[in-house]
């Protein structure tokens, strides 16, 4: 099959003069002299490709230190390097740059230099997994998007970090070493936009204070966390998919409709200590469970609405449950023909 499709390639390359001549434009188009100019502007460790003359290419090079970045460059990779240091002395003439990509190297806290960061005026994307930060790195810049900090040794958020992110959509925190002290009810201030916020796989043993409101992914799997508090999703009332899997939550730690949620379509409560299914609303969509304590399944009991009434309306009250997940539990099949007649949507039942 491999070969097929290689081969299927090479010809369609080799027939298509179309395509053959978009390839060869790139080239064509681009000035002779032009490009000399990038190539001798290029930094020698790097690769600056004539066809996306935004872009350097720095990665997998062993660097220990930034080259000087010329002034046309957007895109920056410099991840899989040996990098201990962020000083302001290659960013000089960077004044363009929109992405940063400095994954897998061994920046520390003390290696970035005051205000660096900040001065990056059109930065939209920075990447930092991945290295060893015990902090989230601050002052950054205020129209970022994208903030990737996973697989540090983060600890600690110094006040005000994100105070000034008003476009930041995505904050990626998981698998560092925060505990409930280092998120107070003021860290997240200032990120109205906020859309994804992952602390997953740290050291949480309760729910994080003052989410965003306009967040939407909460992503908080491999914590320690036993206890949902009273309307806490009342704080957050766009939130869509919530992850929850490898806590500690029991039936009591869940109030009476903590999770009944018109809002939430995806809910993930995998590799828990629930005895029972906890109350769900009409609207969710996807639901996980498995590996929890759950003996039984009743349907009527968990429908959220009542199944005495026949007929829903085709796009009436229906419940909009497609895919459940049971296994792992001590449910002994066959699915309770209940659970079929309140989720007529079901596409997927796995116990």
């Amino acid at each position: 099959m491999t070969l097929k499709v290689y081969t299927a390639f090479l010809f369609l390359f080799l027939v298509n003069p179309v395509w053959a001549r978009t390839v060869r434009q790139v080239y064509d188009d681009l000035d002779p002299e032009h490009w000399s100019h990038y190539t001798s502007e290029c930094p020698r460790e790097c690769f600056c490709p004539p066809s996306f003359p935004n872009a350097l290419y720095c990665d997998n090079k062993g660097l220990k230190e930034i080259p000087a970045i010329p002034a046309r460059i957007w895109y920056l990779y410099l991840q899989n390097n040996l990098i201990e240091t962020v000083s302001e002395k290659p960013f000089v003439n960077a004044t363009h740059l929109r992405w940063i990509n400095l994954n897998k190297n061994k920046i520390t806290n003390n290696g970035i230099e005051n205000g660096v960061l900040s001065k990056l005026k059109k930065l939209l994307y920075l990447f930092l997994e991945d290295n060893e930060l015990e902090e989230v790195p601050a002052p950054l810049p205020v129209g970022l998007e994208q903030l990737r900090l996973a697989r540090n040794k983060i600890s600690r958020i110094p006040e005000g970090a994100f105070n000034n992110l008003e476009n930041l959509t995505m904050l990626d925190l998981h698998q560092n070493s925060l505990l409930d002290s280092a998120l107070q009810s003021d860290t997240f201030q200032g990120l109205n936009n906020l859309m994804q916020l992952n602390i997953a796989k740290n050291s949480l043993k309760k729910m994080p204070l003052s989410i965003p409101a306009n967040t939407l992914q909460l992503f908080l799997d491999n914590n320690s966390i036993e206890v949902i508090p009273e309307n806490y999703f009342s704080a957050i009332p766009k939130v869509t998919f919530l992850r929850l899997n490898y806590n500690k939550l029991s039936d009591d730690g869940i109030p009476p409709n903590g999770f009944n949620v018109s809002s939430i379509l995806d809910l993930q409560l995998s590799h828990n200590q629930l005895t029972k299914i906890p109350p769900i609303n009409a609207q969710l969509e996807h639901l996980h469970l498995d590996h929890n304590k759950i003996k039984s399944v009743n349907g009527t009991q968990i429908c959220p609405v009542s199944i005495a009434v026949e007929d829903h309306g085709l796009y009436g009250n229906i419940p909009r449950l497609r895919y459940l997940r049971l296994d792992g539990n001590e449910i002994q099949p066959p699915i309770p023909l209940d659970i079929m007649i309140c989720f007529r949507l079901l596409q997927a039942v796995i116990i």
